[in-house]
Protein backbone atom coordinates (compact mmCIF):
# COMPACT_ATOMS: atom_id res chain seq x y z
CA UNK A 1 0.00 0.00 0.00
CA UNK A 2 1.57 3.40 -0.56
CA UNK A 3 1.33 6.21 1.94
CA UNK A 4 -2.07 7.55 0.64
CA UNK A 5 -5.02 5.64 -0.58
CA UNK A 6 -7.69 7.39 -2.42
CA UNK A 7 -11.18 6.13 -1.84
CA UNK A 8 -14.04 6.94 -4.38
CA UNK A 9 -17.27 8.16 -2.73
CA UNK A 10 -21.05 8.57 -4.16
CA UNK A 11 -20.44 12.46 -5.17
CA UNK A 12 -18.64 12.11 -8.30
CA UNK A 13 -14.94 14.06 -7.58
CA UNK A 14 -15.41 13.44 -3.69
CA UNK A 15 -12.58 11.25 -1.97
CA UNK A 16 -11.58 9.99 1.13
CA UNK A 17 -8.16 9.80 1.77
CA UNK A 18 -6.36 7.19 3.78
CA UNK A 19 -3.38 7.64 5.55
CA UNK A 20 -0.82 4.88 6.32
CA UNK A 21 0.21 5.24 9.94
CA UNK A 22 3.48 4.00 10.98
CA UNK A 23 3.91 3.38 14.76
CA UNK A 24 6.23 2.04 17.26
CA UNK A 25 6.66 2.29 21.01
CA UNK A 26 7.55 6.30 20.37
CA UNK A 27 4.42 7.08 18.80
CA UNK A 28 2.93 7.03 15.32
CA UNK A 29 3.83 8.64 11.47
CA UNK A 30 1.73 9.72 8.54
CA UNK A 31 1.94 11.29 5.89
CA UNK A 32 -1.11 13.87 5.36
CA UNK A 33 -0.56 15.31 2.13
CA UNK A 34 1.69 14.53 -0.92
CA UNK A 35 1.11 16.36 -4.01
CA UNK A 36 3.10 14.31 -6.50
CA UNK A 37 0.80 11.10 -4.69
CA UNK A 38 -2.06 13.10 -5.70
CA UNK A 39 -1.09 14.09 -8.71
CA UNK A 40 -0.76 10.30 -9.80
CA UNK A 41 -3.85 9.60 -8.65
CA UNK A 42 -5.51 12.17 -11.41
CA UNK A 43 -6.46 14.44 -8.64
CA UNK A 44 -3.70 17.41 -8.31
CA UNK A 45 -3.85 19.93 -5.34
CA UNK A 46 -1.29 22.47 -4.57
CA UNK A 47 -1.50 23.86 -1.20
CA UNK A 48 -2.23 27.68 -1.35
CA UNK A 49 -3.31 28.28 2.09
CA UNK A 50 -3.22 26.07 5.53
CA UNK A 51 -6.21 26.65 8.02
CA UNK A 52 -7.08 25.13 11.57
CA UNK A 53 -9.80 25.49 13.62
CA UNK A 54 -10.76 24.93 17.47
CA UNK A 55 -14.21 24.23 17.89
CA UNK A 56 -15.44 24.01 21.40
CA UNK A 57 -18.38 22.29 22.03
CA UNK A 58 -20.08 19.31 21.08
CA UNK A 59 -23.16 20.00 18.48
CA UNK A 60 -21.47 23.26 16.76
CA UNK A 61 -21.72 23.70 13.44
CA UNK A 62 -19.77 25.41 10.88
CA UNK A 63 -20.75 25.99 7.30
CA UNK A 64 -21.67 25.35 4.62
CA UNK A 65 -18.58 27.52 2.59
CA UNK A 66 -17.34 27.38 -0.85
CA UNK A 67 -15.83 29.62 -3.36
CA UNK A 68 -16.83 30.62 -7.13
CA UNK A 69 -14.13 30.93 -9.62
CA UNK A 70 -12.24 32.16 -10.28
CA UNK A 71 -11.16 31.13 -6.72
CA UNK A 72 -13.03 27.90 -6.41
CA UNK A 73 -10.72 25.53 -4.74
CA UNK A 74 -9.85 21.87 -3.63
CA UNK A 75 -9.81 21.30 0.08
CA UNK A 76 -8.22 18.72 2.14
CA UNK A 77 -9.79 18.04 5.55
CA UNK A 78 -8.51 16.11 8.46
CA UNK A 79 -9.15 16.02 12.23
CA UNK A 80 -6.41 16.74 14.54
CA UNK A 81 -8.73 16.11 17.69
CA UNK A 82 -11.84 14.96 18.35
CA UNK A 83 -14.44 13.80 16.10
CA UNK A 84 -16.60 15.63 13.58
CA UNK A 85 -19.24 14.75 10.75
CA UNK A 86 -17.60 15.89 7.65
CA UNK A 87 -20.26 17.44 5.53
CA UNK A 88 -19.72 18.15 1.83
CA UNK A 89 -22.22 19.48 -1.01
CA UNK A 90 -21.79 19.48 -5.21
CA UNK A 91 -22.82 22.80 -6.14
CA UNK A 92 -21.12 22.13 -9.43
CA UNK A 93 -23.32 23.94 -11.76
CA UNK A 94 -24.42 20.63 -14.48
CA UNK A 95 -23.52 18.08 -11.96
CA UNK A 96 -25.54 14.97 -12.25
CA UNK A 97 -25.19 15.22 -8.61
CA UNK A 98 -26.28 18.76 -7.97
CA UNK A 99 -27.20 19.47 -4.57
CA UNK A 100 -26.29 15.69 -3.33
CA UNK A 101 -24.25 15.93 0.13
CA UNK A 102 -22.11 12.61 1.22
CA UNK A 103 -21.30 13.07 5.06
CA UNK A 104 -18.14 11.34 6.54
CA UNK A 105 -16.99 11.01 10.70
CA UNK A 106 -13.75 11.79 10.83
CA UNK A 107 -12.04 11.04 13.93
CA UNK A 108 -8.72 12.13 15.54
CA UNK A 109 -6.57 9.39 14.38
CA UNK A 110 -8.62 7.63 12.69
CA UNK A 111 -5.49 8.37 9.20
CA UNK A 112 -8.98 9.79 7.03
CA UNK A 113 -8.81 12.89 5.64
CA UNK A 114 -11.60 14.19 3.30
CA UNK A 115 -10.76 15.52 -0.61
CA UNK A 116 -13.44 17.83 -1.93
CA UNK A 117 -13.09 19.95 -5.19
CA UNK A 118 -13.73 23.03 -6.98
CA UNK A 119 -17.53 23.48 -6.99
CA UNK A 120 -18.45 21.96 -3.31
CA UNK A 121 -19.49 23.25 -0.50
CA UNK A 122 -18.14 22.07 2.75
CA UNK A 123 -19.40 21.93 6.78
CA UNK A 124 -19.24 20.08 9.57
CA UNK A 125 -21.06 19.34 13.07
CA UNK A 126 -18.61 18.58 15.74
CA UNK A 127 -19.48 15.46 17.40
CA UNK A 128 -17.29 16.01 20.47
CA UNK A 129 -15.89 18.95 22.54
CA UNK A 130 -12.86 21.03 21.26
CA UNK A 131 -12.30 19.58 17.66
CA UNK A 132 -9.62 20.65 16.14
CA UNK A 133 -9.37 20.32 12.16
CA UNK A 134 -6.64 21.16 9.21
CA UNK A 135 -7.59 22.34 6.30
CA UNK A 136 -5.49 22.77 3.70
CA UNK A 137 -6.88 25.05 0.30
CA UNK A 138 -5.87 25.20 -3.40
CA UNK A 139 -7.05 28.74 -3.47
CA UNK A 140 -6.36 31.59 -1.33
CA UNK A 141 -9.36 33.05 0.62
CA UNK A 142 -11.03 35.68 -1.17
CA UNK A 143 -14.20 37.21 0.96
CA UNK A 144 -15.48 38.70 -2.61
CA UNK A 145 -16.37 35.45 -4.18
CA UNK A 146 -17.34 33.34 -0.97
CA UNK A 147 -20.47 31.50 -1.25
CA UNK A 148 -22.94 29.33 1.28
CA UNK A 149 -25.77 27.40 2.09
CA UNK A 150 -27.68 27.26 4.88
CA UNK A 151 -27.22 24.29 7.05
CA UNK A 152 -30.75 24.01 7.25
CA UNK A 153 -32.12 24.39 4.00
CA UNK A 154 -34.75 21.95 3.60
CA UNK A 155 -34.17 21.30 -0.27
CA UNK A 156 -30.88 19.97 0.75
CA UNK A 157 -32.38 17.88 3.80
CA UNK A 158 -28.63 17.65 5.48
CA UNK A 159 -29.16 14.72 8.31
CA UNK A 160 -26.45 16.39 11.07
CA UNK A 161 -26.39 13.78 13.73
CA UNK A 162 -27.35 16.17 16.63
CA UNK A 163 -29.17 19.24 17.19
CA UNK A 164 -27.83 22.46 15.84
CA UNK A 165 -26.02 24.36 17.94
CA UNK A 166 -23.75 27.77 17.95
CA UNK A 167 -24.63 28.65 14.41
CA UNK A 168 -22.24 31.34 13.75
CA UNK A 169 -24.60 35.00 12.51
CA UNK A 170 -22.77 34.71 8.92
CA UNK A 171 -23.43 31.23 8.44
CA UNK A 172 -27.30 31.75 9.89
CA UNK A 173 -27.85 34.45 7.09
CA UNK A 174 -26.97 32.25 4.48
CA UNK A 175 -29.95 32.20 2.46
CA UNK A 176 -32.10 28.91 1.71
CA UNK A 177 -31.91 27.43 -1.68
CA UNK A 178 -34.29 29.09 -4.59
CA UNK A 179 -34.57 28.10 -7.97
CA UNK A 180 -32.41 30.97 -8.74
CA UNK A 181 -29.19 28.95 -7.50
CA UNK A 182 -27.48 27.84 -10.79
CA UNK A 183 -24.83 26.76 -8.75
CA UNK A 184 -21.04 27.25 -9.38
CA UNK A 185 -19.77 27.29 -13.17
CA UNK A 186 -16.23 25.50 -13.58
Amino acid sequence: MSELQLIELPLPGLFALQHREHQDERGRFARLYCEGSLQAFGQPFHVRQINQSLTRERGTVRGLHFQYPPHAECKLISCLRGQVWDVAVDVRQGSPTFLQWHAERLEAGDGRSLLLPPGFAHGFQALTDDVELLYLHSADYEPGHEGGLSVSDPRLRVEWPLPLRNVSVRDASHPVLDEHFQGVRL
